[in-house]
């Protein structure tokens, strides 16, 4: 048997209104499901029919992309000054999802790209706690003292405490870190590291939860199910 989703829900999804509108479409007797009139609090199945006003409504369909998002792109939909966004890099039928897990211009690697807010929110949220991988090389090599500092007692920045998972990306370098984190604070780890005294000159996500990079080359995107 399919499983049931609220109607309210169903319909926010599908028509872009809040739930409380939604409601307020069944309460006044526009909504009917498999051919009668719907009532509040209603579950819905994914083969049942629903008519809002004489239309019906289909299922939206979900998509999920993975984008490698080089240097010098914002997320935002609006440039920033001469600066292109990623929606640029994107085809016209895409440029209705939402980016999941921004990256700052400086920064590039995985961003994922969807139009479902329930993924997004589970793949952002903190309480969820998904784990990210960034590629990190700083201005000059990382002193052992700093690295237990950051990695083992967390550094105190204006908006809470951050810990950073560190290993050494090349054995001859103490410039090239491999950055673990499950938190997505806006540039924590440039500031972070600035905060005991390090420029981060390269920063770049190779995963983001169980999703990866799988050698997308900067620009490129492909399309994933869950």
């Amino acid at each position: 048997m399919s499983e049931q989703i609220r109607l309210n829900k169903f319909l926010g999804t599908n028509l872009g209104v809040s739930r409380r509108e939604a409601d307020n479409l069944i309460s006044a007797g526009k909504v009917l499901v498999n051919g009668k009139p719907a009532i509040l609090g209603a579950r819905i199945f994914d083969d049942d029919e629903v008519v809002v006003e004489g239309k019906n409504i289909l299922k939206k369909q979900y998509r999920y992309f993975a984008l490698n998002k080089p240097e010098n792109y914002v997320c935002s939909r609006k440039r920033q000054g001469d600066t292109p966004t990623i929606y640029e890099l994107l085809p016209a039928d895409m440029q209705d999802l939402k980016s999941v897990g921004r990256l700052d211009k400086d920064s590039s690697g995985i961003i994922l790209l969807t139009n479902d807010g329930d993924f997004a929110f589970q793949m952002t949220h903190p309480k969820f706690h998904k784990i990210k991988i960034y590629e990190v090389e700083l201005d000059r090599d990382l002193q052992p003292l700093h690295r237990q500092e950051i990695a083992d007692f967390g550094i105190n920045l204006p908006d809470g405490k951050s810990k950073l998972g560190l290993a050494r990306l090349e054995d001859s370098s103490d410039k090239k870190w491999q950055v673990t984190m499950s938190e997505g604070r806006n540039r924590q780890i440039r500031r972070t590291f600035e905060a005991v005294g390090y420029k981060v000159m390269k920063l770049h996500r190779v995963s983001f939860g169980p999703y990866s990079l799988s050698g997308l080359k900067p620009g490129e995107y492909t399309e994933f199910n869950i």
